[in-house]
């Protein structure tokens, strides 16, 4: 039986994860985050769940020019063969791309969503999903963003986003803020 779940990961890109030019701190807590990541991709794998990336551009950032080395998604959470790359050039992963069709090719009703930033692609995708009728979950230990905003740390702004997210309501969906070792496909 297919799966009705699939693993989103967003924006896991070198020149995010790592730091966008040389002698920049990389994405908080990257190590510990990519772990995560790449045990939801274990998980979504070996249960055959889809797994779909989403890769970041923006053509006036020279890191995230399509092609350039940091617009690369980062080689501890590749994509298998077969998997799909849906390029986007807004927050919202599913802005101005086929991330919609496909998911709702494969059948999918609920999305587990990981990578980067918090702040930014995470919550503004996690919304759209949500208005868009799938149930959502957040790997809690799975996602992470810079090192400050300027307001908060990156801690906090991971922390404040959980909690957000785990709080919004919706009228038939679901979104939950889980970590990682709480994720089954």
């Amino acid at each position: 039986m297919a799966s009705e779940t699939a693993l989103v990961v967003i924006d896991v890109q070198v020149a995010i994860m790592d730091g966008p030019e040389p002698g920049t701190p990389p994405a908080y807590r990257r190590d510990e985050t990519l772990a995560c990541i790449g045990e939801l991709l274990h998980k979504a794998r070996s249960a055959k769940a889809p797994v779909v990336f989403v890769q970041h551009e923006h053509a006036t950032y020279p890191p995230m020019r399509p092609g350039a080395p940091g617009w690369q998604i980062h080689p501890a959470a590749a994509p298998a063969p077969g998997e799909p790359i849906v390029r986007k050039q807004a927050a919202d992963a599913f802005y101005g791309t086929p991330l919609r069709h496909e998911l709702d090719a494969r059948g999918i009703t609920r999305v587990v969503l990981a990578g980067a930033e918090s702040d930014c692609c995470i919550d503004s995708t996690a919304r759209r999903a949500l208005s868009l009728d799938y149930d959502v979950v957040v790997a809690a230990d799975a996602h992470t963003t810079y090192g400050t905003n300027g307001v908060l740390s990156a801690e906090q702004i991971v922390a404040h986003h959980n909690a957000t997210l785990a709080n919004l309501p919706h009228p038939a969906r679901e979104i939950r803020v889980v970590p990682t070792a709480e994720i089954a496909f």
